[in-house]
């Protein structure tokens, strides 16, 4: 409904107009949180013997930050395992590595370098993938019983397939300019 009433019914997207989408922006942060796409952020060297938490971690040990573990820790989210972009709401958290709780792209000298462009693409694809196509579940899938585990690797994935329908006469015109339109599945 927020992408309707701020965008309209046959418009693109742009990028200015993600500022004006702050549910858009919350759901990403909560996908941010449950999935980032990097489950384990770069390599760290400690640099001196450090005790944490009554741990001792030695001088040139190796360490690895948790990313998928941090945003689904209990003691920080409510509710951890559920999508709520609700929570984001109104909150000033963001992914930029200043707020530990949610820190996908890392943290810090080491932050990913393309971290300014990646908010900016991620933002603007799915305000426009969500804005243009009606999504549906395949195989008589619904919501509830969808299967939302992931497989692990250097990215995390979804086995559940997505169909993508355009969902407007303008936009389906436009994209038969440019190729035959079907269903695009989407993995």
């Amino acid at each position: 409904m927020e992408l309707l009433q701020t965008i309209g019914q046959d418009k693109q997207v742009k990028e200015s107009d993600i500022t004006r989408l702050p549910y858009v922006q919350a759901v990403v942060k909560e996908t941010f949180r449950l999935h980032p796409a990097v489950p384990f952020l770069l390599p760290r060297r400690v640099e001196e013997d450090t005790d944490i938490q009554g741990f001792t971690v030695p001088k040139n040990a190796q360490v690895l930050v948790n990313a998928w573990a941090i945003g689904r820790d209990p003691n920080t989210w409510e509710n951890p395992n559920s999508f709520v972009p609700e929570r984001f709401l109104g909150l000033d958290m963001d992914v930029k590595g200043q707020n530990f709780e949610l820190i996908p792209f890392g943290a810090g000298r080491r932050i990913c370098p393309g971290l300014p462009l990646a908010i900016r693409m991620v933002h603007l694809m799915l305000a426009s993938l969500i804005h243009s196509y009606d999504w549906k579940l395949e195989d008589g899938v619904t919501p509830e019983n969808m299967n939302m585990e992931e497989s692990f690797g250097l990215s995390l994935q979804k086995a559940q397939p997505l169909q993508a329908l355009p969902c407007s006469p303008g936009f389906q015109a436009v994209l038969s300019l440019t190729r035959h339109v079907s269903p695009v599945r989407v993995k």
